[in-house]
Order: structure tokens, then sequence, then C-alpha cells
């Protein structure tokens, strides 16, 4: 690959270990005219451990306009990467009107994958993957928390958090508040040297945080399960025993009926717990 079409290269680096950068990835950076990237200080120590030597654009939120604008002349003659701190660019990042902007110019645009935090996170959490729903970072102040919260009280899919580790106690404190007890997953510097993996209800993974200083610092990954799978688990854990005294004196009709007065679970919820636990 001596030459490249103009247009567009979006470039995933590693989230912690340069092993993980691809040789496409390598290779189309050593090429392209130039790089975007946030901040041109932590990017050019990547260039620097890959033998590579480019000019930087620094982009932002706050200078995205502004960008498109400086590089509009080299848009239809020029390769161009962008490239995040670390992982796949776009995901909580700047860079979406750029792109936006190429794709109503028609000028070609591509991707060059590889790593990803939010994925990461998921293989190793534990918990269903198959449908997930990333909600970015977790606000700063705890009235923004309990808000993202309530988001999820109903969600049936995984759902995956970025958080700071300043913010990391004060989000798990505020679930313990919600009552909010389904299996989760605090995923700490991942590939790198200190990566751990946290999985647990929120009173565990706070007391296991705690027991050490060290397991506070860092940019964490939050995975926190489903709510279909946390009602079956409460259906178990708060009335499994008493659908089992009540079959023995009654149909399963009749036990769904009993239990649905007793509980703030709906009937289709019951039924399938006690159709197991007969069936057992």
């Amino acid at each position: 690959m001596n030459n490249l079409e103009s247009g567009l290269y979006i470039i995933s680096t590693p989230i912690g270990n340069l092993g993980d950068i691809s040789f496409r990835a390598k290779e189309i950076l050593s090429i392209v005219d130039f790089v975007i990237c946030e901040n041109p200080v932590h990017s050019l120590k990547l260039l620097n451990k890959l033998g590579i030597k480019k000019k930087l654009y620094s982009l932002h939120d706050y200078n995205e306009e502004i960008l498109i604008k400086r590089i509009e002349k080299y848009q239809t003659n020029s390769s161009i990467a962008l490239i995040s701190d670390s992982g796949s660019p776009l995901i909580s990042d700047p860079g979406y009107n750029l792109v936006l902007d190429y794709i109503k110019k028609n000028i070609m645009i591509t991707t060059v994958p590889g790593p990803s935090s939010i994925i990461s996170s998921l293989q190793l959490s534990g918990l269903p993957i198959n449908n997930f729903e990333f909600f970015g970072f977790v606000p700063k102040n705890k009235a923004g928390m309990f808000s993202l919260l309530q988001k999820i009280e109903n969600t049936k899919s995984t759902s995956v958090f970025f958080i700071s580790g300043n913010r990391l106690m004060i989000f798990l404190n505020t679930i313990l508040e919600m009552e909010i007890f389904r299996m989760m997953a605090v995923c700490k510097e991942l590939t790198k040297l200190n990566e751990r993996v946290f999985r647990g209800n929120v009173k565990k993974i706070i007391n296991v945080i705690l027991s050490d200083p060290n397991n506070i610092r860092g940019e964490f990954v939050l995975v926190i399960e489903g709510r279909e799978k946390q009602v079956q688990k409460k259906v178990e854990l708060e009335v499994e025993q008493q659908i089992k005294k009540l079959l023995k004196k009654y149909s399963l009709t009749e036990v769904v009926e009993i239990v649905h007065k007793l509980s703030n679970l709906s009937k289709k919820e019951i039924y399938s717990a006690t159709l197991l636990l007969k069936n057992d």
C-alpha cells in the first residue's frame, strides 16, 4: 500500500497495550498526509513509538467547525487520519461533525477498526452482550446520576457506561441508594498492567474496591445487566420458597393467583417461575 485514496481514515488505536495496534492501522498512519487527533502530546507519544512522523491537528468539540474550514482545501486531494486518544474514534469523542462534512461532500471515508473498551468490557463482564446500550460518560453531579439510573430501571438490555475514578464510588453508592441490585462488572485499565475486573452486585463491588486504594485509580467502564434477568432473580429470591410451599396444596393456576396478590410481580413472571419449580 504505497498510495492512498484521498479521504478520511477513521483509525482505532490501542486502549492500553501497544501490541493491539493492527498492521493496517500502522501502515495507513505511516502513509496519510496528516493526522487529526484529540491531544497532540498524547498522540505524538504513540506515533513516536510506532516510528511515524506526521503533522498533527488537534480536534475538540469547541473547535470542530474551525478545523473543518481549516482543512477544507485538503479534503479532496489528501489522505487524512482521524484518531482519538485511545480506542475507536467518535465514541464519546469529537469528530462527528467532521465525518458528517465528508459524507455531505461525498468524499471518500472509511474505517480501520480495532480496539474498543466498550467491546472489551462486555466480553469480560460475564453478562449477556447480544443486546446492549451505551450511555457514554456518567454525569458529574448526583442529580444527573439519579436521572441516568432511572433510564435503565426498565431497560432490558445490558447497559454500559464510561466513568472516571473520582466519580466511581459516588455512582456506585447512588446505585445502592436506588436499590439496583443487578449483577454488574467494573472494568479498570483494560489491556494495561493494572487491568482488573470486579464482578458481582453493587454491595460486593463497593466492598472490594474499598479494600485497596489502588482500585479507585484509573479510568473505568461499568457494565450493568438488564432488567429482564433481574426480574427473574427477584422472583427466585423473594417468592421461591413461598411458591414451593403453596404447590404442595394448590394447583399451578391457584399458586399464581395467590402470589400475584401478595407481590408486585406480574402473573407472567410468577407463572414462569412456578412452572420451573413445579417441574424440578
